[in-house]
């Protein structure tokens, strides 16, 4: 759905000419051509909560139809001075933790600046709702945001980095070989857990991806029977239930008898906010029988960095991590190390490489033979879990 913006918005393109007749009138060298000066400017912004970053009231499509490129280099300039100079415009987030860039991902309703899992640019820039001093706006109670100008800085730049790492998936059910696979369902049984005790998937509930239904019947036929949300809120789980197309009767069952644990983590791994959360979610998840579900929205990115968390606990390998990991990739997009090795590393070191040496936290420990349970361990540790909990929930998951 379409976000409301009571902002003007103001689009301008302008590209720079030299005058064709310049030579023969003064009779010196013909200048190189202009550069060319492509920009938005002063257009409406909105707090994108979930992932962390900002709405540029611009539809994707028309954004690229100014003539805006993936793989182009922009500035991003807020009303309030802030600045995010000589970023990636991409259509994925095809940066580094930590990395900003302007995001076209498919399914926003707009552009969007961001960090990749990182801290939430709303709040690293200041940006704000102020109330303006025109009493007819105050009268009306209506409200100003900041707002934001992009401007190209330099065609092309990372088109590389784009063309290497460009990915799409769909959601038809037809384009996938079976319901597990457009799901992205499947039983974890790595390391010392348990088979038929945990699972991952996409949302069970969110039916943005035309997903949620299969999830349902999936999680049904394997019994779980606690559900790990890593996307939601009561607030997001009640509207979907309320949803014309919610069709999900087997997690309503598991939601109205208390046995869904939703944790709201944003896309930040860095933070201690996000390991508090999953701490917590760790420690309630203890406490109650499995089988258990781990999912976000597309049980991609938070759900692969807490089931790499649980994993590694339980004492998978280096390996049985990566692979598990990357089966989405598979799923999703049909990218393994055979069908296109190049973005399989490329994502891989981007991701899960990147998520293990954060929870070992020390580069001089190669993580490919790292005792990665004690690693998992402190971590839950100072995240707040005590060591009874971490025992009871190995306790529940691990033979």
């Amino acid at each position: 759905m379409k976000k409301a913006f009571r902002k003007i918005m103001t689009y301008s393109l302008t590209v720079a000419m030299t005058c064709p007749f310049l030579s023969a009138c003064t009779k010196q060298e013909e200048p190189a051509p202009a550069a060319e000066e492509l920009r938005i400017e002063n257009v409406a912004i909105e707090h994108e909560p979930e992932f962390g970053g900002v709405y540029i009231a611009m539809t994707i499509d028309d954004f690229n139809n100014l003539g805006f490129v993936y793989g182009d280099s922009v500035d991003v300039v807020f009303s309030n001075g802030y600045k995010l100079e000589d970023i990636p415009y991409y259509n994925g987030y095809y940066v580094d933790a930590g990395q900003p860039l302007l995001v076209a991902y498919p399914g926003y309703d707009y552009i969007k600046a961001a960090v990749n899992y990182g801290e939430d640019l709303w709040d690293t820039g200041n940006l704000q709702v102020v109330n303006p001093v025109n009493t007819l706006w105050m009268k009306l109670d209506l409200k100003e945001h900041d707002t934001a100008s992009v401007i190209l800085r330099e065609r092309g730049k990372y088109a590389d980095i784009q063309e290497a790492s460009d990915i799409h998936y769909y959601d038809e059910r037809e384009r996938y070989p079976s319901d597990t696979v457009f799901a992205n369902f499947r039983n974890i049984h790595t390391g010392r857990i348990k088979e038929n005790i945990l699972y991952r998937s996409a949302s069970p509930c969110d039916n943005q991806h035309n997903r949620a239904s299969y999830v349902n019947d999936l999680i049904e036929a394997a019994n779980v029977r606690c559900i790990l949300n890593l996307s939601d809120n009561d607030v997001k789980i009640e509207r979907y239930i309320n949803a014309d197309d919610f069709a999900s009767p087997y997690f309503l069952f598991l939601y109205e008898a208390g046995n869904v644990i939703p944790i709201a983590l944003n896309m930040n791994y860095l933070s201690d906010e996000f390991a508090g959360k999953i701490a917590a979610g760790f420690a309630e998840m203890a406490e109650k029988e499995g089988p258990y579900l781990i999912h976000c929205t597309e049980g991609k990115d938070r759900t692969g960095f807490v089931c790499m968390l649980i994993e590694a606990l339980a004492g998978s390998s280096y390996q049985e991590i990566v692979d598990d990991y990357m089966l989405t990739y598979d799923n999703y997009y049909k990218i393994n190390e055979s069908s296109e090795p190049e973005k399989y590393q490329t994502i891989m070191e981007r991701n899960i490489i990147a998520m293990l040496k954060f929870i070992v936290n020390d580069d001089l420990i190669d993580i490919r033979t790292a005792d990665l349970s004690a690693y998992a361990r402190q971590y839950l540790i100072n995240a707040g879990m005590t060591e009874e909990q971490i025992d009871l929930l190995l306790s529940r998951i691990c033979v």
